[in-house]
């Protein structure tokens, strides 16, 4: 069983590095091989190339595109660590997404390029359980009040990973760990995160279909 977990932050020493080796240390205790792609270590470019709009209208796919795929079809779960700025994923993160779900291997619609937005819409990627977990400055509250929570899901869980066959896609949220002044809330964040990895690769765990979760709780 192979985990890839996407990580963005520019530190290895800094707080979400902690959330990730303190999710990853039961998932590794009870055998789970872990690939970490660091988007800042390896200096993934996530801008939106010439050769990925070519790619796009049926060209080469780029290298580094090429190289993500691959990973992550060697993985049978997937992870994504991030802060989250500005209520969403950071600018590098983003940008990975944007050039590694390519038509064509996470999604198309038709059989190609010449009749593109004609055919059905297919989702390609398979539903592979996935988790994200956003280390936020501000409290629960906040992200309550203006439904930053749920526009987050909206975009991401839904519009993004459910969209490309990741149904099975859970997302979870630290809140309030900005400063010392709230060292105890950061160690509370590490065992929650601890748990969440814990129940993640649990015998007994059922599936989830993120968009008729979200949906039905809109109706709700």
């Amino acid at each position: 069983m192979r985990l890839l977990t996407i990580f963005a932050h520019p530190f290895r020493n800094k707080y979400p590095s902690a959330v990730m080796d303190a999710f990853h240390a039961p998932l590794i205790e009870a055998g789970m091989d872990v690939d970490i792609l660091d988007l800042q270590q390896e200096e993934f470019d996530p801008r939106f190339t010439e050769e990925d709009h070519a790619h796009f209208w049926g060209g080469p796919i780029p290298t580094a595109v090429a190289a993500a795929h691959a990973r992550v079809n060697n993985a049978d779960r997937l992870a994504f660590i991030f802060p989250v700025y500005w209520w969403g994923m950071p600018a590098v993160m983003k940008g990975w997404i944007e050039r590694v779900f390519t038509q064509g291997w996470a999604y198309k619609f038709g059989d190609g390029v010449e009749d593109r937005g004609k055919g059905a819409k297919s989702s390609l990627l398979g539903n592979k359980p996935t988790v994200l977990i956003g280390i936020g400055g501000s409290k629960e509250a906040t992200y309550r009040k203006y439904g930053y929570d749920d526009a987050m899901r909206t975009q991401i869980d839904v519009g993004t990973f459910a969209y490309c066959g990741l149904a099975d896609v859970e997302s979870h949220l630290i809140f309030d760990v900005e400063g010392d002044h709230n060292a105890d809330k950061r160690a509370a964040g590490l065992d929650q995160v601890k748990g969440i990895a814990t129940a993640f690769i649990a015998p007994d765990r059922l599936p989830r279909d993120a968009k008729a979760d979200h949906l039905g709780q809109q109706v709700a």
